[in-house]
């Protein structure tokens, strides 16, 4: 197995009616824990780092191990540029290696969105890669900023937008948001049915952290084909720290293991939902 772009897992994705997994990482165990899912359920997966993490996770160190990560899995891994927020690093991403990009330009106009997502599309056809692209706003912040208010996408312009742009994926607002939900999240599901219905183009969710599984897989039925998972995960790093660090015994190689196996677990249980296997 090897890498391979977010067309090909969306397509299989599709065939089979689930949705991958995709699980943001910032540093080697996060990397390796993540691979380690994916091998120990024999299921693809997407890697991923989005631009506000790599002011601590460089892409020009922490890129090139995702992508021989991905080359030497036993499954095929996608590794993908989440909310990118210039067209550098996109470009840097590709360089890289990265077999799908994406530049949010959801808070930019329609027509101005329009106009900057082709130009990715563009770009990534030259090196073989996929392109994920956001239309509406999901609520929060990827972990730096002023939060974004939500505003659900419209699907006549989902429509729209995904056949000017050609796009390979599309990340719909519809009632998501990044971090930690404060409340339980009430998904807009009648505006997810009428993007599915109106809008031939595979479907992201943003947010997943703290959505049940019972919502995962109802969004999964009306055209989701791609969650995000981040902050579970870097939750699973401190809670794996703190556990490991209250033992005297502790050492750095104990602590680098135990937060590989920490992320694992997250991760495979996602994976679980994600693939319509386990309902808790």
């Amino acid at each position: 197995m090897s890498i391979v772009t977010l067309k090909e897992l969306l397509n299989i994705a599709e065939n089979r009616e689930i949705a991958v997994g995709a699980f943001s990482v910032g540093n080697m165990e996060m990397v390796l824990g993540a691979i380690k899912a994916a091998e120990k359920t024999n299921t693809p997966i997407i890697i991923q780092i989005a631009e506000v993490r790599l002011k601590t996770s460089p892409l020009e160190v922490i890129g090139p191990m995702m992508v021989a990560a991905a080359k030497n899995s036993t499954v095929d891994v996608c590794v993908h540029l989440d909310h990118g927020l210039n067209y550098e690093t996109v470009e840097k991403a590709l360089e890289i290696g990265f077999s799908s990009v994406m530049l949010d330009g959801s808070l930019l106009s329609f027509e101005d969105n329009i106009n900057l997502t082709k130009k990715v599309v563009e770009k990534a056809r030259k090196y073989g890669a996929s392109v994920e692209a956001e239309l509406g706003v999901v609520g929060g912040n990827e972990g730096g900023g002023k939060a974004h208010v939500i505003q659900c996408t419209d699907p006549e312009a989902a429509k729209e937008f995904c056949e000017r742009t050609g796009v390979d994926a599309l990340a719909v607002a519809i009632g998501n948001a990044h971090g930690h939900y404060k409340t339980q999240p009430e998904l807009r599901l009648d505006i997810l049915k009428e993007i599915d219905n109106v809008c031939s183009t595979p479907l992201v969710l943003h947010g997943g952290t703290g959505i049940t599984p019972e919502t995962f897989q109802e969004c999964i039925r009306n055209g989701i084909r791609k969650i995000n998972i981040a902050t579970a995960s870097f939750d699973a790093v401190v809670n794996a720290s703190r556990k490991t660090l209250q033992d005297d015994k502790s050492n750095y190689f104990t602590l680098s293991s135990n937060i590989a196996d920490g992320v694992c677990e997250n991760i495979e249980n996602h994976i679980k939902i994600f693939n319509m296997q386990i309902l808790k």
